[in-house]
């Protein structure tokens, strides 16, 4: 019975940072989802908003409870919100495919390293 060949120390370390960039892809993808859901939720607010004059009385969450507030002061800042929503999902997205591609970068040299057979085989 032929014992298991051991890993190279250098092999080994591509495997962790392999790992590494999985769990961040995975902390992005998470991170991007929850800036997806509070995007369409800003848009919404927005379009009720746009619905009613500012006259209507209008209401923002704060914690458990609701406060009275102005239409037009809630416009202003669920404009500033989704922009900066926007431009956090914007980022998310760059640092994703970054991320994407070295992960496949790294998992082919350690298709190399390995010797992974070739798909025509």
């Amino acid at each position: 019975m032929e014992a298991e060949p051991e890993i190279p120390p250098d092999v080994r370390e591509q495997l962790v940072r392999l790992q590494q960039l999985q769990q961040t892809l995975q902390a992005v993808l998470s991170q991007k989802q929850q800036l997806e859901l509070e995007k369409t939720e800003t848009q919404k607010a927005l379009a009720e908003l746009d619905k009613v004059t500012d006259d209507t009385p209008v209401y923002k969450s704060l914690g458990s409870i609701l406060m009275k507030s102005d239409r037009q002061k809630l416009l202003v800042e669920l404009k500033e919100k989704s922009e900066l929503t926007n431009t956090r999902v914007t980022v998310l997205g760059k640092q994703e495919e970054r991320t994407r591609s070295r992960l496949k970068e790294l998992q082919q040299k350690l298709q190399e390293r390995l010797g992974a057979p070739s798909e025509s085989k």
